[in-house]
């Protein structure tokens, strides 16, 4: 008999344990759950105003990705959310096998096959759970189409043509509850803890937690040089004459600039050195016009450094050549490899003890992300065209491990700009954003300066964030039918 008890007791014990595990596995249906009911892809396509080169490519064109989708509630109500991103083949496709318009066709195909299987996802959720089921089939459809490719197609290149309709998601989302989409993360709607999605040591605590629900008022700008930009007007082969700013010094007047990102070859040390250099003595001329002490500067490599010797190195040489300068690094920039499992070698911590430095083509999720973190990086570049969906969750767990975390730019202008600046005023620790669609492609920013004067006119060197929080992502009127 006593063993029948034992038995019993141990039969409803593990009843017990399942029904508990039970929510972190499937959580019942919920009145603030949506359904896809559609997805709609379009492109527009742009030539840049001036070319960019970084990591060893010019660049000197863009294809942008909108996407329409519509969701229903459990109510039968209906709302239309917008997403938009450049396609960003040169940085998330990088083929030496493949031609520019080889790569790019082959994000047009994916595109095409996520567009259906977001359409016909029938499953019910909020935003988050929906791409977290998704991303599977994303990466199985990326799979299948490499297989007629040179080289398969990477996952942060899958990322890259996920992101609007992820975002386009949110979008509809927040619009359907009358919300701003941040404000649609607390439990009353994202029915899991953030340990279902990012381990243990989140158990019991929400995302809410960690987003801002109102933006931000202000965020300073990082304006870019690029490897081919003129510094100073001896730089300048032929003036472009359009009414905007070509030399570095014009543009720290236009814009009120203060912080300055710097794209570096990686593997040429004299031309590197001599390229920060030069940056900093046309800042140190306009300081002393404008008064001005504070600039800071980014240094990116785009991942061309060929080990993190070259790294140290340079950062004490310019340290020794430049104090003034060497002080004003905010951060660096994914120095070398972005396959991280690959480069066990590129071990950060000693290049870390001198400056921040982050990943950025590296974090494709959260194992990459706390792997860099065990090889010494400081912290990592959150990007909205990684999807909305991931760098919510990344930067929850960025401040959960009290990294530096900033937010990065596509050369996103529109739409996409404005969700990337939405991302950086919403999380608590990022303290800049950088959006240069304004030097190389400001054709695709018309339109959005009018509606949004803080974000697209920038005249204090800040991003001024008022008018952001509106419905859902807030860069699109409502249309709910």
């Amino acid at each position: 008999m006593s063993q029948q008890m034992s038995s019993r007791r141990q039969v409803l014990k593990s009843i017990a344990g399942c029904l508990a595990a039970f929510p972190a596995i499937c959580s019942a249906p919920a009145a603030t759950d949506i359904q896809i009911v559609e997805v709609e892809p379009s492109y527009d396509d742009y030539q840049y105003r001036a070319p960019m080169k970084f990591g060893g490519t010019v660049v000197t064109r863009v294809t942008i990705q909108n996407v329409r989708c519509r969701v229903r509630g459990r109510n039968g109500k209906v709302a239309d959310g917008y997403g938009s991103m450049p396609m960003g083949n040169v940085w998330s496709f990088p083929s030496k096998k493949m031609t520019y318009d080889q790569t790019l066709d082959a994000m047009r195909k994916l595109s095409a096959r996520i567009a259906k299987l977001t359409g016909d996802e029938r499953e019910w959720g909020h935003p988050i759970d929906l791409n977290l089921a998704l991303e599977p089939k994303y990466l199985a459809a990326a799979a299948e189409i490499s297989a007629s490719l040179p080289q398969p197609i990477p996952k942060l290149c899958m990322l890259v043509t996920a992101s609007p309709f992820d975002a386009a998601v949110h979008d509809a989302y927040g619009k359907l509850h009358g919300k701003n989409s941040y404000q649609t993360l607390g439990p009353e709607y994202l029915h899991h803890d953030l340990s279902y999605y990012l381990g243990p040591e989140f158990n019991g605590e929400t995302l809410d937690h960690y987003i801002l629900p109102h933006a931000k008022p202000e965020l300073p700008l990082y304006h870019l040089v690029s490897a081919v930009d003129p510094i100073t007007s001896s730089d300048v082969q032929h003036r472009i004459d359009d009414g905007l700013p070509e030399t570095l010094p014009e543009w720290i007047r236009y814009n009120g600039i203060t912080h300055i990102k710097i794209k570096l070859n990686g593997d040429n040390h004299e031309w590197d050195l001599d390229r920060v250099i030069r940056v900093h003595q046309a800042t140190a001329q306009t300081e002393r016009e404008r008064k001005v002490t504070d600039y800071v500067y980014s240094l990116d490599f785009n991942e061309k450094c060929p080990n993190v010797d070259y790294l140290v190195n340079f950062l004490h040489e310019l340290k020794a050549k430049s104090p003034d300068g060497f002080s004003r690094i905010q951060y660096v920039e994914q120095p070398t490899a972005r396959d991280l499992k690959a480069n066990p070698q590129n071990d950060m911590h000693a290049a870390s003890k001198l400056v921040p430095v982050v990943i950025d083509e590296s974090l494709t999720g959260k194992d990459a992300f706390l792997l860099a973190l065990q090889m010494g990086y400081s912290g990592a570049a959150l990007k909205a065209c990684k999807c909305q969906s991931q760098a919510l969750l990344l930067a929850a767990l960025g401040m959960k491990k009290k990294v530096f975390l900033c937010v990065q730019d596509l050369t996103c202008p529109g739409e996409s700009l404005l969700q990337s600046v939405s991302l950086a005023a919403h999380v608590p620790t990022v303290q800049a954003i950088e959006a240069n669609a304004r030097q190389y492609v400001p054709a695709a920013n018309k339109g959005w300066q009018d509606r949004f004067p803080g974000v697209f006119k920038v005249r204090d060197g800040l991003v001024h964030t008022a008018g952001i929080d509106g419905l859902g992502l807030g860069a699109v009127p409502v249309k709910n039918s």
